[in-house]
């Protein structure tokens, strides 16, 4: 998934974004795997189940950070021993960032 959250080419530009993940996700793991891989990249928010079995992860961060964090949700195969089975990953859904926001935690 090539994304195009930087248009500007600014990559340090903070934006939070909004992304469902389907798939086998609930009840593997995905949202430990997603929390870590968003703390690796210095990002915050949260991945949540849904009740229809999605994962809806908020995250928060640099423009670049955010682009190579939905790389690596979407990439197939994944090269990061990501659990459970991704099918596909929403189109991100931007937002401006949110001063409240600390840390990233699985809702």
């Amino acid at each position: 998934m090539e994304t195009s959250l930087d248009p500007t080419g600014d990559g340090l530009q903070p934006v939070r974004v909004t992304v469902n993940v389907r798939g086998r996700v609930q009840g593997v793991g995905f949202r430990w795997w997603t929390r870590a891989r968003a703390l690796e990249l210095g990002l915050i928010g949260h991945a949540r189940n849904t009740s229809d079995g999605r994962v809806e992860v908020v995250a928060q961060g640099p423009r670049g950070a955010i682009a190579r964090f939905l790389d690596v949700l979407a990439e197939q195969p994944s090269t990061k021993h990501r659990p459970g089975q991704v099918v596909s990953v929403s189109t991100p859904l931007e937002s401006a960032p949110r001063a409240d926001l600390t840390g990233f935690v699985e809702k």
